[in-house]
Formats: C-alpha cells, sequence, structure tokens
C-alpha cells in the first residue's frame, strides 16, 4: 500500500574562505574596520540609498553587539560611489578601496523581482564567505514583512562572510520526520508556528492545516511553517532573524542537530555558535564593558584609473629572452588591457630610477603606440626596487595624489632593501600589483601586493606557458564598468620543430567581440600566419615587430560571432598566441571567467583549492570545461579538471564555480595559475538557482491566531531560461601561491582522501537502503580511495563523535571507483533495531592504500515510516496480533513480513535483519 521513502539530507551547498580574500575588513580590538560597501555602477543615482545603507549598518551594529556577546561591532565603512553619479564635496577618492575587495554589493536583481538578499560562499564551514549581496528595493526596506529589517538581515549576512557559518532553514525540504514525528526545518526547536497551505481556486484562497502524505509521513506539497509574531525563542539568527524575538545564535544547548539543514551539513552538525568560536575573530576579542560607539562612514568615489609601470631593467633581465618578453607583455597593456581615458606613466628602474613617461590619458592608439615605445630595449645595473617606488609616486604627484592610483612592479631580481619603503607604500594608499619574473625575483614582492589589495603573479621563464602575457593581460581595472574590462579568450604557447603547425579554434560569442585583438609571438624568426574569421575568410593585415618578436591584429568593428580557426607554422622555436576582446554591449553581460586560490601560500602537506567562477552578470554558466594549468618555479606543469559538482573541493554543485585539491608539490617557491574555460554544446546558463546562503524568506506570519500570508517567493521558472546552451572560450590568470615545507623527491603519501559530502540515503524497494555519493580519491580528489568504512546508529552524535564504535555495514564487495565517479550501494541495516519511527543515520568514512583515512562525510538520516492501516467499512469483531515469519529471498538479505488479516489481507515489506 505505500513504498517507505525517507528524511533525507538534501545538498544545496554554497562554496570559499578561511582562505584568500580580497576583503580589506580588519578586527580591531572589537570593531570592524575596511569594510566596504559598494554601488554598483547600473544603479540609478538616488541620493537617499547612502543614506539606507547608512541607516542599515548604524541598525545592524548594536544587534551584531549583542548576538556575540557584547566583542564584535562595525566601526568604519566606506561606500563606493559610481563614478557617473554626480560628484559633491564630501565625496573623496578612493584609496585601496575597489569594487574587486567590496565586500558588500548593492546591485539591481537580475530577475527584476528577486530581491533575495545572499552571501557568496566559495568554501567550507568555518571559512571566509567573497562578499554580500543586496538589492537597492532591499536596502530601501521595501521587504521588511518578507525578511524582517535590513541591519538585522546584514548582521545574518555578515555571519556567512566572516565566520564561514550556513543557513539553519532549508528551502527544499521544509519538514523531516524525528521519532515518527513531523518537525519544521528550523533552529531552535523552540520556534512556535503553525503548518499551513494557502490553497487557492478561482481567485480567491483560503489557508487550511497541512495533510500528511500516506506515502511518506511527512506533509503534502507546498506546506509551509508559518512562525508566530509573538514568541520567547531568542535563537536563531542563522534560522530567521526577522523574529523579533531572535537576538543570538544557536548554541551546542538550544541547537537543533536534527534538521536537514545547510549548518548540519557543512558543519559537522556544530552550531553557529560553536563555529563563530573557533574563528580567529574570537580568539582575539573579549567582551566590552560598555556600548560600542555608532559606525563612521566615508564616502568615496571612483575616479579616472591612473596606473604607473615600473619595470625592472636590471642586467639580469638579458637573461634568457625576459626584456623581449617584458616588450610582449608591456605592448599587450599598453595596446589593449588598459582601459580608455585611463592615464598612464612609465618608469624603469636598476639601481636607479628613470622616469620614461609623465602620466598621459589614453584616448586613442596614438597615446597608446607612444608609451609602447618608451618599452626599456637593454638591461644593465642592479636592482633597487624603492628607487623605482619612490619615482612612480613621484610621476603621480605630479598631476594626483597617490589614493588609489595603481603601480604596476616588475621585477626578476632580488633586493634586500625592499622592505625599507614598506611604510611609505602603506602611506600613499596605492595599490601595488606585483609581477614575479623568474625562479629569482624577491622573495619579499608578494607583501607589497598583500599589503595594498593588488594582484599578485609569477612567470617563469618557460615562454611556451605564456605566464608573462597572462600577468598583465589580468591587469584589468578593479573599478571600471565590466562591459569596459580587457576579456582575454584563449592563450596557448607550443614549441615546434621542423615546420611543424600549432592549430586552434578560438570562440568569439555573442557577449563578446570590441577591440578584438590577436596577439602572436616567436622566439627566433617570425612564423606563417594563418587566420580565418567564422565565414572562412583569411584575415591579413598583421602588424609585424621583427625587433619585439610579435605580430597582432586588431579587428575593426565587433568581431564576427562563431569559431575563427588559426594555423601558426614555425621550426626550432616556441610561439604563443593570445587573444583578448571586450563586451560587445553596455546592457548584456558578458562570460567572464575569476580564477583564484584558497590562498596564497601552500604548506606541505596542506593542499590548495583553485576556483574558476564562471557567470554572465549574475548567473553561473554550468557545464562548462574548465581545466586549471599550475606551473611550479622550476618550470614543471600540472594540469587539473575543476569540476562543479558539489562534492571534493567543489562546496556547491551548479553554481558556477569549479573547483579542484591541488597536491602536486614539486618544489618550494613561487607556483602560476592559469585557468581556461569552454563552453560547448552542454554549457548552459543556469536561471532556477540553488537555494543561496541568505536570510530566509518568510512566507507569512501568525497574528493573534490567525495566518497573514507575504506575496509568495518569486520562483524562475524554467521556460525563463535566455538562450539554452553557451559557446565560448575564456582564459584567466588566477595569480600565484608560494609553497614551503615540500619535502624532496621522492615525496611522501601524507593526503588522505577528501571528505565525501554529498551522502544521500534513501529507502528503497523492499526497504533495502540505497546509497549515492561522489567517489573520494586517494589524495583528496584525485585517483582512487582503497576502501570504504560505511557506520550506521540510531544515535546521531554517537554516530559523529564514536564513528569507529558504531556498527559497520560489511562493504567487502564495495570497491571504490575513480575520483568523482557516482558511487551507488544498496544493503539492509542487520543487528539494528529498525520499526516504525525508527531514524537511521549514515555515515562513511574512505581509506587510501597507506591507511590514510578522511574525515567522515556529511551524515544522512532515512526514518521508517509505516502507514497507518484504514479500517474497511464493516468491521471485523477484533483485530488479532500480526504472523510474523522470516523468508529469505535474497542471498544475504531477510525479508521481514508483517501480516495483517483483515478483510483482504495486505502485505508490507521492511528490510530488517
Amino acid at each position: 500500500m505505500g513504498s517507505f521513502k525517507s528524511s533525507i539530507f538534501i545538498l544545496v551547498l554554497y562554496l570559499l574562505g578561511g582562505t584568500l580574500s580580497n576583503s580589506l575588513v580588519q578586527l580591531n580590538k572589537n570593531g570592524y574596520e575596511g569594510i566596504v560597501i559598494a554601488i554598483d555602477h547600473n544603479v540609478p543615482e538616488d541620493e537617499t540609498l547612502i543614506q539606507q545603507i547608512k541607516d542599515m549598518v548604524t541598525q545592524a551594529s548594536p544587534y551584531l553587539f549583542e548576538a556575540t556577546e557584547k566583542r564584535f561591532y562595525f566601526k568604519d565603512v566606506a561606500i563606493l560611489i559610481p563614478e557617473k553619479w554626480k560628484t559633491k564635496p564630501e565625496y573623496v577618492r578612493p584609496k585601496i578601496e575597489t569594487y574587486k575587495n567590496a565586500d558588500v554589493i548593492v546591485a539591481e536583481p537580475n530577475n527584476p523581482d528577486n530581491h533575495e538578499p545572499y552571501t557568496e560562499q566559495m568554501g567550507n564551514c568555518g571559512e571566509k564567505g567573497e562578499r554580500i549581496y543586496f538589492t537597492p528595493d532591499f536596502v530601501a526596506g521595501k521587504l521588511l514583512h518578507q525578511y524582517g529589517p535590513q541591519g538585522r538581515v546584514f548582521v545574518h549576512e555578515w555571519a556567512h562572510l566572516r565566520w564561514g557559518v550556513f543557513d539553519e532553514y532549508n528551502n527544499d525540504q521544509k519538514f523531516y520526520l524525528s521519532k515518527g514525528k513531523r518537525e519544521a526545518v528550523r533552529c531552535s526547536a523552540a520556534i512556535t508556528g503553525k503548518n499551513v497551505v494557502n490553497k487557492c481556486q478561482g481567485g480567491s484562497c483560503y489557508t487550511s492545516s497541512c495533510k500528511p502524505d500516506g506515502a511518506t509521513g511527512l506533509y503534502e506539497k507546498n506546506c509551509e511553517f508559518i512562525p508566530a509574531r509573538g514568541q520567547r525563542a531568542k535563537a536563531s539568527i542563522m534560522f530567521s532573524q526577522g523574529i523579533n524575538s531572535v537576538v543570538t545564535f544557536c548554541t551546542e544547548k538550544d541547537h537543533n542537530k536534527e534538521a536537514p539543514n545547510l549548518q548540519n551539513q557543512k558543519c559537522n552538525l556544530r552550531s553557529t555558535w560553536e563555529v563563530i568560536r573557533d574563528s580567529e575573530d574570537f580568539k582575539t576579542a573579549t567582551p566590552m564593558g560598555t556600548q560600542p560607539p555608532k559606525p563612521t562612514f566615508s564616502l568615496l568615489q571612483i575616479g579616472q584609473r591612473i596606473v604607473c609601470l615600473v619595470l625592472d631593467k636590471s642586467g639580469s633581465m638579458s637573461t634568457g629572452d625576459r626584456l623581449k618578453r617584458l616588450n610582449q607583455a608591456g605592448k599587450l597593456f599598453l595596446l589593449q588591457t588598459v582601459e580608455q581615458g585611463s592615464w598612464v606613466g612609465m618608469v624603469t628602474f636598476d639601481s636607479a630610477a628613470y622616469i620614461q613617461s609623465e602620466l598621459t590619458q589614453i584616448n586613442s592608439g596614438t597615446e597608446r603606440d607612444a608609451l609602447t615605445r618608451k618599452l626599456p630595449t637593454v638591461a644593465g645595473g642592479g636592482t633597487s626596487i624603492c628607487t623605482g617606488l619612490r619615482s612612480a609616486f613621484t610621476v603621480i604627484r605630479k598631476k594626483y595624489p597617490t589614493d588609489g592610483s595603481e603601480i604596476v612592479l616588475l621585477t626578476d631580481g632580488e633586493d634586500n632593501t625592499i622592505s625599507a619603503c614598506f611604510n611609505e607604500v602603506k602611506q600613499s594608499g596605492a595599490i601595488i600589483h606585483t609581477v614575479a619574473l623568474g625562479p629569482s625575483a624577491a622573495k619579499e614582492l608578494e607583501e607589497l601586493s598583500k599589503m595594498t589589495g593588488g594582484l599578485q603573479t609569477y612567470a617563469s621563464d618557460q615562454a611556451q606557458n605564456n605566464g608573462l602575457i597572462d600577468a598583465f593581460g589580468a591587469l584589468t581595472s578593479g573599478n571600471g564598468a565590466v562591459s569596459q574590462r580587457s576579456i582575454q579568450l584563449e592563450s596557448r604557447g607550443l614549441t615546434l620543430q621542423n615546420n611543424q603547425w600549432m592549430n586552434g579554434t578560438v570562440i568569439v560569442d555573442s557577449t563578446v567581440g570590441k577591440d578584438t585583438l590577436f596577439l602572436i609571438t616567436w622566439t627566433t624568426q617570425p612564423p606563417q600566419i594563418l587566420l580565418w574569421d567564422p565565414s572562412g575568410k583569411r584575415q591579413d593585415g598583421f602588424i609585424v615587430d621583427t625587433h619585439t618578436k610579435m605580430a597582432f591584429l586588431q579587428i575593426p568593428g565587433t568581431a564576427k560571432i562563431g569559431p575563427w580557426n588559426y594555423s601558426l607554422q614555425a621550426s626550432s622555436q616556441t610561439l604563443t598566441l593570445t587573444v583578448t576582446s571586450r563586451a560587445s554591449s553596455a546592457t548584456l553581460p558578458p562570460v567572464t571567467v575569476t580564477s583564484k586560490m584558497n590562498k596564497d601560500t601552500g604548506k606541505f602537506p596542506s593542499p590548495i583549492v583553485v576556483y574558476a567562477k564562471i557567470h554572465q552578470g549574475s548567473l553561473p554558466i554550468l557545464r562548462a570545461s574548465v581545466t586549471a594549468l599550475i606551473e611550479s618555479v622550476n618550470g614543471k606543469t600540472v594540469t587539473l579538471e575543476l569540476l562543479d559538482n558539489g562534492a571534493g573541493a567543489d562546496a556547491t554543485k551548479d553554481d558556477g564555480i569549479y573547483s579542484r585539491y591541488f597536491t602536486a608539490y614539486d618544489t618550494n617557491g613561487r607556483y602560476s595559475v592559469k585557468v581556461w574555460a569552454l563552453g560547448g554544446v552542454n554549457a548552459a546558463k543556469q536561471r532556477a538557482i540553488p537555494q543561496q546562503n541568505g536570510a530566509m524568506y518568510i512566507p507569512g506570519w501568525i497574528e493573534n491566531g490567525e495566518v497573514k500570508w507575504n506575496p509568495p517567493r518569486p520562483e524562475i521558472s524554467k521556460d525563463d531560461l535566455q538562450g539554452k546552451q553557451v559557446c565560448f572560450s575564456r582564459t584567466s590568470s588566477g595569480g600565484s601561491f608560494v609553497a614551503s615545507n615540500v619535502p624532496k623527491t621522492p615525496i611522501p603519501d601524507l593526503f588522505p582522501p577528501c571528505q565525501i559530502t554529498d551522502l544521500k540515503a534513501e529507502i528503497q524497494g523492499d526497504s533495502l537502503i540505497n546509497l549515492t555519493w561522489t567517489a573520494p580519491g586517494d589524495d583528496y580528489d584525485h585517483g582512487r580511495a582503497n576502501k570504504y568504512i560505511i557506520g550506521i546508529s540510531t544515535n546521531i552524535l554517537d554516530l559523529r563523535d564514536k564513528f569507529n564504535e558504531s556498527l559497520q555495514v560489511n562493504t567487502t564487495n564495495l570497491i571504490p571507483k575513480e575520483a568523482n565517479s557516482e558511487e551507488v550501494f544498496v544493503f539492509t541495516p542487520e543487528n539494528i533495531a529498525f520499526e516504525n519511527g525508527t531514524d537511521l543515520f549514515i555515515a562513511i568514512q574512505a581509506v587510501d592504500k597507506v591507511n590514510q583515512t578522511s574525515q567522515i562525510s556529511n551524515i544522512a538520516r532515512v526514518s521508517l515510516f509505516i502507514p497507518p492501516q484504514t479500517p474497511p467499512e464493516t468491521p471485523t469483531p477484533s483485530l488479532p496480533g500480526p504472523d510474523i515469519n522470516i523468508n529469505s529471498t535474497i542471498p544475504g538479505i531477510h525479508i521481514l513480513k508483517i501480516m495483517w488479516k483483515w478483510l483482504g489481507e495486505l502485505q508490507l515489506s521492511v528490510a530488517l535483519g
């Protein structure tokens, strides 16, 4: 009469942090300083929005202070105002604050009805998030009934961003069974409300109590838990900060460990307060004895981009083709990367500094060409980085303050005096991007990037990896509109012999095509260059620079959409091809790829996580083919396929963020990261986005015993897909990281399998338990694990805390598959009571060939529900007890048949040991 279904942990994760965040936020005693809230370029000018942002933060600060037991408050906040808004005397130029390092973005919604606040989290529990997203309508207080006061929501999102906690509700599974009883997913369980459904027919709606589903024991579809307005429960902010009485986070005392929500799934059943308590912030702050001051605000308006190149021309730059490669990369930056309207200056240095160009505004190709002629052509002398930086400050100050200006510093040499100008750099308010060239570049170089919020990149002497051009190509404006930024479509290199060909295709998609540039470099003599547009027409007109060993072609207007095919022929030399473009329209967002690592230092055997975010505006791009090339300081390269499968290093399936662990260290020193992304027939834009990490949309309230419904939460229909597939090609520099503690070869295997994070369980067929998960590897998410240990228990905490003592399932015939394959395992629980109302909890541990074990997986659950029997219309005089017999129909599995004798015979089979 009914099949048994389980109350399952549904996996909807979201991904980054403990990690390399671009944020400038610092905790000074108890106050957060350096918070950047940026108003997006496309938000129409509205001065009241600035005041509304101030009000939100001012309202949030005391709420945060009380919620954290008087530990934290918001001390100072910078609001970034778009360049196209009117200037005002109180708006000052930013220093190192940019859109790229903003903690909060206020932007128009992608879908006009969707104003959900959310936080982008790329990492796992306890790791910092990327940034918070609000819409102007949300900040203006137009969604008060649905989310509660904006200041409270800001605290909810801040907890995601700063401490890496997760939501305690679940939009995909709103109820679960506990000991046979239906419970709403919430935290704490002391929050009261009603389980009701809003039914509409013929234009009129009515509210009714939810009916149980006879098959699952859960409530019918569309049933909602509606909280009461008047509550006593004080927790939890990560469930619903909109409830007036809620002023704290759940602690271990009131945390609902059984609720199938993301906090339990990702944080090993720990309460949000336990995770916050483990944070670095908590370790450094003690409760205050007085009330905190109100937040202070600075209003910063974006101005023109000011950038000065500071280029090393010391003797070591004559090694190999370094000076030629600097010229090639410098020309790409000056001809293409730097945006129109920017001011650019140039300084070269050895043991002294030489001003090659004062600040020049880029208004046309004339200024770009003039600047390329200033690039250094002769190398000689020592290396004095501080001298070069001071000269750049002088160049900038002749026209503008150094606040918010950028310096691109390239060096290949060591310099023991670099720390002498650290204070001047900090005081300048300038952003310093560093490019380390070759194995001997100054070790302190990265410190300059870190202290100023700049990019740090590394390029080896292996020309075929195109690292120097990639580094300069990545130096787009941190503040410019995305439609103005240069986008790299391709970056390839190859060493050819005996008139070999380097052939390939570059896809120009509909979102790009303006200012398209093909750039080819070589190491000895010009190759044969053949290029055809999508119509098959051969493209001539390459400008050849034999001195710099490069040729380039700028496509006039907007490049044709489709595949551009190229063939390059040469002998005994290395060629590279780079293709860049810009957005085809100011209103259609381009497909963008941004890549990064979870940290900028890798201490063996701690793995590095490589991430690539592929989006069009705020829409994730799914099913792309994404590859990372990681190159060590000695030129060895490793290729990783990045995945968006919600397993291993990837925290959320189908969110457009592709991830993978890197464990293939081969030496200490710098490693560079580059990502290729290809969208073909399978790539698609995702419109129906899974639950994001953000405040819960409250469906309604109970006021004076009556349900008052809010408008339904906006759903994005599948018919709303704009284009079912996306063809594109992109490359992106992911910057660099520095490895330490790497032992000499042979490098020992100290990498365990990664944690299984997507275990699901359900009762199937004759009450067998069906498990599915993504296979981990031998080393994190690479290779193949050696075996699995599956533990089961009727007590969720016993399973978590005493996994080794739990009842183990026989896994003799379960041979692990290759990492990232789907695993399926069916078993029947033996030697454990499994009857109506039983909640069974299941977890897995993977073991590698040297007996290193993974962390325990997320805990999945099944709840056995046997539907009650409906008596027939003519009752029998008595109800005898059931006849019970054991009937073995499957080898190794016993089927317990319970036969109730009604007028007819109803037979129900339940898997049991």
